[in-house]
């Protein structure tokens, strides 16, 4: 059941699943992407794992608060600490927190500006959130290529939910080279559209918002301990970025997903990822 939370002077709208006496598990999406993401099967099986799981819409996509496009009013900074304002809200005075791409470098920054929040991290496909860290590969030259040809298209009406919805699996296909399931992807995006009262936000804002007050940090300060997720075949953040991660984060730990892209686990590799993240966070 969704629930709308007030945090940090905007609301967040929210979901559960699971018993609240249960360890908690906070999933972090990534950008411009609502909590539908984090498909309810997946966050089933967690919650059947004796997990507490809670998803949200980021500002500016699903129902949480939105700005007018291209004028987010709010920082990078402001994503992270709502964080342990939800937290706060939720009552917990900590959580396994588990994020992807953008959310995955908010989850890293929390890790070290909050880290009596953070009872264990799992960073799933994503890069370091912090600067000066060499020997990370270029995204691949096909994503590349999308994004300068998509750079030079426009955006469909967004009352015009057919051709929206679309364009965002034809997105979602650019990220995942191999086994890209568009049946099971457009079911999400559908439903991300029908929930979300505007899209424009949630195409522009996350892209257009300043990093805020910098996080002066190193992988080297993250003491939570941390499961390194990420697929073989990811574009935009190459494996080298999951290897860099593990390799800087105190004892960290990688598991790779063959042939997996820049997706949430998709339902074939939820028989190793299942497992691993109950493991991680017993």
């Amino acid at each position: 059941m969704e629930q709308m939370l007030a945090v940090n002077g905007i609301e967040l709208c929210t979901e559960t699943f699971g018993s609240p006496t249960d360890p908690p598990i906070l999933l972090v999406g990534g950008m411009s992407a609502s909590m539908d993401y984090w498909e309810d099967d997946f966050c089933a099986a967690l919650a059947a794992g004796g997990r507490f799981v809670i998803r949200y819409d980021h500002r500016d996509t699903g129902r949480s608060t939105s700005w007018p496009p291209g004028e987010p009013g709010y920082t990078g900074r402001d994503m992270i600490a709502d964080i342990p304002a939800l937290l706060d809200a939720f009552g917990l005075d900590r959580a396994h927190v588990f994020g992807i791409s953008m959310g995955a470098a908010l989850a890293q920054c929390v890790a070290v500006l909050y880290p009596d929040r953070v009872a264990t991290l799992i960073l799933d496909e994503t890069s370091p959130a912090f600067d000066g860290v060499p020997g990370l590969p270029p995204i691949g030259e096909e994503l590349a290529e999308f994004f300068e040809a998509a750079a030079e298209t426009t955006v469909p009406d967004p009352s015009d939910h057919e051709a929206l919805v679309t364009m965002l699996v034809e997105d979602q296909r650019a990220f995942v080279p191999e086994r890209f399931d568009e049946a099971r992807m457009r079911a999400v995006v559908e439903r991300s559209v029908r929930r979300t009262p505007d899209m424009r936000p949630s195409l522009a804002n996350h892209h257009v918002m300043s990093d805020g007050e910098p996080v002066e940090a190193t992988l080297a300060d993250i003491a939570a301990p941390t499961l390194v997720i990420h697929g073989t075949r990811d574009p935009l953040f190459p494996i080298g970025h999951g290897e860099v991660l593990a390799r800087g984060i105190p004892d960290a730990r990688l598991l790779l997903l063959d042939g997996v892209g820049h997706e949430p686990p998709p339902p074939y590799a939820w028989d190793v990822v299942i497992p691993a993240i109950l493991d991680h966070t017993a």
